[in-house]
């Protein structure tokens, strides 16, 4: 059964991206399935092989224990509620739905405004919550599994960047069969949903890179005998993530080149190791380095036009932000309903504007809107709660052990996800959900092996 897992875990990382991100129904849908089967095929492993522990040894149980009542404040949005009931909890859905009563006898009403749009958001957040608990808690996935995973996305990330400069540069402009914007964005639709998905791998094939090198880093006296007996793999690794930088640069996302930027910051400061401090520092600096020259030397006009424009799109997103903060203060306890932004947005704005608000263009904020600070307690919780033990487990490793880089570049590409949702709109796309949560179980697995075999013996 972990062969039929793998399988489907592969599949899912190579499906989500190249299905424009699994925006439409269809490729969510899938995406549900698929996670589903995998938990079902785990739980089915458990009841047959009860020789093998089917759960991580001491794994807490407060992650379990935060998404299960996530998920049940989401539930109990949906649920009918008398009408004092719904007054104390949520006093402006309350009048919204006296207001819009029409004179029908029926007072229950529940706290999301829109159930069925509610329904639908549950079921994604359900679906990646198995997921993370399928990766968090199992134990059928091995080291060696992971270092596979890991290899997937890097491949997947560079063929996303080799396709969609393909289609820039060619003047073909095109996504698969729909035309295309006229920046890179690979398979994606929109270019900071691609940007987003590079932040990610990015940082990861960095530690990866930085893993290969600790493991021979024994071998060689200097950086120069190093540099010269570099091999085929390694070679090809730099030269991928100088491609992916490449891509990110001509998305011309502007938020995903600073965020870039703040990766490799974080990349300096958390790869530090106090015996080759230096080398590290030159490494992630020449990657960039040459990126940018490539980059320049082919030409940035477009992607300087764009930053030129930020002002103006600037100020309109900060119009966005203060007309959520208003729905926020409207619904602060339980919120209007998780995926409801896009229905009560119209009651909210406060300018002029072409065509439908559907995002906040701030994951956060717009997250706070629908699930009040009830669900933003939880969230915060768990994510905190996550950050400091992958902070304290991944302190443990020495700073000669792979695994700290291949974690390391894992938390860094979360960090710098988080900072570009902050202006856009990002852990909402499947596909970077998807992977944003691989990242979190690879960061957790790789602190939780500090004391067993080291990574190039698995």
């Amino acid at each position: 059964m972990n062969r039929a897992i793998n399988i489907i875990l592969v599949f899912l990382i190579i499906f989500t991206p190249i299905a424009f991100g699994s925006v439409e129904l269809w490729a969510y849908s899938i995406m549900e399935l698929g996670i589903l089967g995998m938990v079902i095929l785990w739980a089915l492993q458990i009841l047959i092989d009860r020789a093998h522990p089917p759960l991580q040894p001491k794994s807490s149980i407060l992650p379990l224990l935060l998404l299960g009542l996530f998920l049940l404040h989401t539930l109990f949005q949906m649920i009918p509620l008398p009408g004092g009931l719904l007054q104390t909890l949520s006093p402006k859905a309350h009048e919204l739905r006296s207001y819009l009563n029409l004179g029908l006898q029926s007072t229950n009403f529940p706290i999301s405004l829109y159930p069925f749009l509610t329904r639908i958001e549950f079921l994604k957040w359900f679906a990646l919550s198995l997921f993370f608990l399928f990766l968090f808690y199992g134990n059928g996935l091995t080291l060696r599994t992971f270092l596979s995973l890991i290899l997937v996305i890097l491949l997947l990330g560079i063929a996303q960047s080799l396709y969609g400069m393909f289609e820039f540069f060619s003047g073909h402009r095109q996504i698969l069969y729909l035309k295309g914007p006229e920046a890179v964005t690979g398979t994606f639709i929109n270019r900071n949903a691609f940007a987003g998905y590079l932040l990610m791998v990015i940082p990861l094939a960095m530690g990866y890179l930085f893993a290969r090198q600790s493991m021979e880093g024994g071998r060689f006296p200097n950086w120069r005998a190093r540099l010269s007996n570099l091999d085929g793999k390694s070679l090809l690794l730099a030269f991928g993530i100088i491609l992916m930088i490449l891509a990110l640069l001509f998305s011309s996302s502007r938020m995903g080149i600073g965020s870039l930027l703040l990766s490799f910051t974080l990349i300096t400061f958390f790869f530090r190791n106090p015996e080759r401090e230096r080398r590290i520092s030159r490494t992630s600096i020449l990657i960039l380095l040459l990126a940018l020259l490539w980059a320049a030397w082919i030409g940035l006009d477009a992607v300087i036009s764009r930053f030129l424009t930020t002002p103006e799109d600037m100020e309109g997103r900060v119009r966005i932000w203060k007309d959520t903060l208003s729905i926020v203060k409207d619904f602060p306890l339980v919120g209007s309903g998780l995926g409801t932004f896009v229905q009560i947005y119209p009651m909210y704005r406060s300018f002029p504007i072409r065509g439908l608000v559907t995002h906040a263009e701030n994951d956060l904020l717009q997250l706070a809107s629908e699930v009040g600070l009830i669900g933003m307690t939880l969230i915060g919780l768990l994510f905190f709660y996550l950050l400091i033990q992958a902070l304290s487990q991944l302190r443990s490793l020495r700073y000669d052990d792979p695994k700290r880089y291949l974690g390391i570049g894992g938390l860094v590409g979360i960090l710098a996800l988080i900072f570009h949702s902050l202006v856009e709109r990002n852990l909402q796309i499947p596909s970077n959900a998807f992977l944003f949560i691989i990242l979190w179980a690879l960061v957790l697995r790789m602190g939780r092996e500090s004391k067993r075999k080291p990574l190039i013996e698995e």
